[in-house]
């Protein structure tokens, strides 16, 4: 009996973890098993020292991903329980709980809920033939996983809006234009492989100092400046005692490659 490829795939290339959207017949469209899947995987690295970074990415020639899966089952239910369902399985947000660095690597088609995933994770990669767009404004809906919320974080409320009102597409070079993604590479096996190669590099950093500039950056954004200050302050006081930013200064001054544990 055959059985069924998992829709989420995991990999590991030494400090780094691959995970994969697997469903490329249905362009990776989001079902249930990656909504369970991907908050599984992330709180799996999460206590495992030997994961440092995590890239992001989507099977197949096609795209990233397209969006929820329209076709999968889901039985009727009110609108209180339709509230209490994607308050309580808020898949994305888990990406935003994870304290390591993650790197989207978006090729091709990414809509809807699956930018609202990119747009979760820490860094966004693109390959030149990527298409973005929040269409849900087609469909008489708005973005749900969060997507009217990041966006405009991230790239400012007029082009959110424009993005979002008018439901259109814009591909890699306006994404990289309005701070959507941060580099843009000539293809998909290109941009895999810089993004593996960035993430190793995130990975050789101390571990805590990468994990409390996520922190600091990610909380500082919904706090005052001068509160985000203080924020910034007191991790900076944390990391003063770690054994990794001793290693750091030993390593500098004996002219060496540091070795950092995490510690």
């Amino acid at each position: 009996m055959a059985t069924q490829d998992p829709a989420l795939l995991i990999e590991r290339a030494g400090a780094v973890a691959l995970l994969t959207l697997n469903r490329p017949d249905s362009l990776n469209a989001i079902n249930n098993e990656i909504r369970r899947a991907l908050p599984e995987a992330l709180a799996s690295f999460e206590h495992d020292p030997a994961i440092r970074a995590v890239v992001l990415r989507g099977a197949g020639p096609r795209g990233f991903c397209a969006g929820a899966d329209i076709k999968e089952f889901r039985a009727d239910e009110t609108v209180t329980q339709a509230r209490h369902r994607m308050a309580h399985g808020a898949y994305v947000e888990s990406l935003e709980r994870f304290s390591k660095p993650v790197i989207a690597a978006i090729h091709g088609i990414c809509f809807g809920g699956g930018l609202e995933i990119a747009l979760a994770c820490d860094l966004r990669f693109a390959s030149a033939d990527a298409k973005l767009a929040l269409p849900e404004v087609n469909l008489g809906l708005i973005p749900g996983a969060g997507g009217t919320q990041r966006l405009p974080r991230l790239v400012g409320l007029g082009q959110a809006l424009d993005m979002m009102l008018t439901g259109e597409r814009i591909d890699a070079a306006e994404a990289h234009r309005i701070g959507l993604v941060s580099r843009v590479f000539p293809d998909a096996d290109t941009l895999f492989a810089e993004a593996m190669r960035i993430a190793e590099v995130i990975a050789s950093k101390p571990p805590v100092a990468a994990s409390y500039v996520k922190e600091a950056a990610r909380s500082g954004a919904s706090m005052s400046l001068g509160a985000a200050l203080q924020h910034e302050r007191d991790l900076f006081a944390l990391l003063l005692s770690t054994e990794d930013r001793v290693e750091a200064a030993k390593a500098f001054k004996e002219k060496r490659a540091p070795n950092f544990t995490g510690r």
